[in-house]
């Protein structure tokens, strides 16, 4: 009973509890992605991948016994704020970029739903501002922001939904890159105030591009991000 409730939970904002046995044209929407991309819809996890210049979220996913992401969907930012770059305080109205992981599910959210991430993580509190380096950013619902990522109402409902259901499969790590642009490797050749940190944020881009899988990452004393073998 407990399961079945928390699967009902999962589904309350697309309007459906249903059961597995259901006819596919009444699946929930996310069990219907899953399946479209041979997903075990009790045995997935998931990762999601943004970057700000193209203003898109991907999210990616794969069976818990496959060695490879797969990418399932693309959002579309609905809008932006601040400029290329990291987050280093609060009010800059950046978005952050970095390495983080999904660490709050908010269903009575003020933005319809959202999803928070950690930041500011170790990297940030190293290189930000050291009393104010900003908190609180989201992935959320409507068209507003100032440091968030909003994908709109509809968008949310089915990241919501899978990230509820990888959660409820055990996924306590969720995790979240945001780059500043796909195009990362020109944008840290430039001489700009963020090359620096862009330099070390390439390593991790480049891993999952040729491999689909998330590297192991540990952050120095110094707040830059490196490889470490698994």
């Amino acid at each position: 009973m407990k399961r079945l409730n928390a699967l009902c939970f999962l589904f309350l904002f697309l309007g459906s509890c249903g059961i597995s046995s259901a006819p596919q044209s009444h699946q929930a929407p996310p069990l219907r992605l899953l399946e479209q991309h041979q997903l075990d819809a009790k045995n997935f996890e998931l990762f999601l991948r943004a970057f700000k210049k193209e203003k898109v979220l991907e999210l990616w996913a794969k069976n818990k016994s496959a060695t490879q992401f797969k990418k399932i969907r693309t959002y579309d930012f609905c809008t932006t704020s601040g400029n290329l770059g990291p987050k280093r305080k609060e009010g800059d109205l950046q978005i952050p970029e970095g390495c983080y992981w999904i660490d709050r599910f908010n269903p009575n959210s003020a933005f319809h739903l959202s999803l928070g991430i950690n930041y500011p993580n170790a990297s940030d509190r190293i290189l930000g501002h050291p009393q104010q380096p900003g908190s609180d950013i989201f992935i959320h619902g409507g068209c507003a922001s100032v440091g968030c990522i909003p994908i709109t109402n509809s968008k949310i409902e089915e990241l919501y939904a899978l990230a509820s259901m990888a959660k409820e499969l055990g996924q306590s790590n969720i995790q979240v890159h945001i780059f500043p642009s796909k195009e990362i490797e020109e944008l840290a050749s430039k001489a700009t105030p963020s090359s620096i940190f862009w330099k070390n944020l390439v390593p991790i881009f480049n891993y999952f591009e040729t491999h689909q899988q998330l590297p192991n990452l540990k952050i120095q004393s110094n707040g830059q991000y490196s490889i470490v073998n698994k």
